[in-house]
Parts: C-alpha cells; structure tokens; sequence
C-alpha cells in the first residue's frame, strides 16, 4: 500500500480536477490547468529523455507540432478530432523511430544539436507544402482544425487532464521498473552499462519512442483547443524553452521536478504574454539564473538543504 500511495493521491487529485468544468469554476483558471497538464505531460516526458535516460533530445518542438499536424489534416478527411489526437502521437512516435536511426549514431553535444535542427527541418517542410487538387490547401498558411465548434471546452480540459496524469504514471511505473534502472545506468554511464549486459540501444529507442508519443498526443489536444495550427508555432523554440523551464526549474532528474517547475511555466507564460517580443529573452535569463542558483533546481534546492539541516542537528 505504502508503494502505491503516491498514486492513490494523484488519482484523488485528478478526480477533484476532473469536476472543476462542471461545479462553475472560473473559465481563467480552466484556461491555467489546461495549459499546465499539457506543459507537464511534454516536461514529465523531457525529463524521461534527458534526466533518467541521458538523452538531450532538443526536438520536443517536432514530436509536438507533428501530432498537432496530423491531428489537424486528418479532421479535413472527415476524421474526428479524437481519433485524430491518438493518430498524432503515433505519428511522433513513428517519426521518432524513423530519425532515431540518424541521431543514435550521435554522441553527447553532436546528438543534442542533431536533435536540434530536426524542428527546424520540419518548419520549412511544412512552410512550403502545397497540396493542390484538393480542399486541402495552405500549406505554410496553416490549417483550421475542422470541426472544432463542436468540441466543448470541458472535454479539450479533461483531454489535457488525461494526458498530464498519464504522463505521470508513466514516470511513477517507469522510476519502478527494471526499465528505469537501466536508463539510470545508461545515464550514469553507458558504456558500462552496455559491458554490463544492458541493452542501451533497445532501452534509449523505447524512451524516445515512448515519450514521442505522449509530446504528440499533448500536441495534437493542444492544437484541438487552439483551432489552428501553422509551422511557425508548431515548430517553434518556445515549446523547447517550456520544457527546459519547466523540467530544469523544478529539478532535472528528480520525479516532482517537471510538476513544480511546470507550476512557475504557466505563470510565467502569462504574465510575460504583454511582453511578447522579448519574452523568450526574459525566459532565458531567468533559466540561466536557476542554473547558477540552483543547478539542481528548485526541489533539488529544498532537499540539499534539508539534508544540512538534517546534518547540523545531528552535530
């Protein structure tokens, strides 16, 4: 029981949560928890990446606007939206797979700019898609997402809850597993790992596969509330910075870490919305202080100095 206790409060929470659309809680903070599950579901899946598995995969940005792509068009061959949202994460999670073959072959800083560029690929292959013969057409112009009026915002906001709570119990089952230790032992030191009879290739390909997934299916609910999608917010940096933000904030490798940081995201995403233009800017600094400060981020913080508590009342 004691082992399942973690999940039992984060069902209980989820349940409270689930009702908020119904008991008239104010549409501000409806919009707020919308934008923090699916924040959280991309965060918990980075932190899967670059904190238990040592990969720093900087392309959350293609597994993101991939699913919300897919997702999109598929609405405009008369396919609902929520067979759409599954159809988007397994679309990422192919395309995973696909540069996996490429990007493996990378090591350390050469993987992380190789993962990098993919974003930016795919921007301009979409910018310059032109379908023609057809209805669909607009290619860099974006698309609308059909349908979408009839889709209430209760089930777009239960559609993020779902993929946030699912994004968490992977990690809780992942942390638990045979699987997590020998991503620990890939990221501690993979070459040891390997002569130590861990398959680092099989274990590296199903994390990035499995948090392809969850980035696209977050992708394509986010760009079903949104409406619209086009290449230049679908592929753009800031769903790069938002993970970084998020996962480093709270603490890089530690559970909770994605949780909090993702709380301070959200605000952030807010309140620097009448700072458009430089918002990446001040997004930026303010990474680059939490990482002087607090390397280990926030939670990391708490728990070394409590540990020092811990070692002065014992002296």
């Amino acid at each position: 029981m004691h082992r399942y206790r973690t999940l039992i409060v984060v069902g209980a929470v989820s349940i409270l949560l689930a009702f908020f659309p119904i008991i008239g809680v104010p549409q501000t903070w409806i919009l707020y928890l919308f934008y923090f599950f699916v924040f959280l579901a991309a965060a918990n899946m980075w932190n899967l990446l670059a904190g238990f598995s040592g990969l720093l995969a900087l392309c959350p940005a293609a597994f993101i606007g991939m699913g919300g792509y897919i997702m999109t068009i598929l609405t405009w061959v008369e396919i609902p939206y929520y067979f759409g949202i599954v159809a988007g994460g397994i679309a990422a999670a192919l395309f995973a797979m696909l540069i996996s073959v490429p990007v493996f072959r990378m090591k350390g800083i050469y993987f992380a700019i190789g993962t990098l560029v993919v974003p930016a690929i795919l921007r301009l292959v979409f910018l310059r898609w032109r379908p023609v013969g057809s209805e669909l057409q607009g290619g860099g112009a974006g698309y609308m997402v059909k349908g979408i009026d009839s889709i209430p915002a209760e089930i777009s906001y239960w559609l993020a809850l779902a993929i946030g709570l699912a994004s968490v119990i992977i990690i809780w089952a992942i942390l638990r597993s045979k699987f997590g230790l020998g991503l620990a032992a890939i990221r501690d030191n993979d070459v040891s790992a390997q002569s130590l009879g861990v398959d680092v290739f099989r274990l590296k390909l199903s994390s990035f596969f499995i948090a392809a997934f969850v980035m696209g299916i977050a992708g394509a609910i986010f760009y079903s509330y949104q409406g619209y999608i086009e290449p230049n917010s679908a592929f753009d940096i800031r769903w790069l910075m938002i993970v970084l933000l998020a996962t480093v904030m709270g603490g890089i490798g530690l559970e909770w870490g994605p949780f909090v940081g993702t709380i301070i995201v959200v605000i952030l995403q807010f309140q620097l919305a009448r700072y458009a233009g430089i918002s990446l800017l001040i997004q930026g600094v303010i990474l680059v202080i939490i990482m002087l400060v607090a390397p280990q981020g926030l939670l990391g913080l708490i728990r070394n100095l409590r540990s020092q508590r811990r070692i002065r009342l014992s002296t």
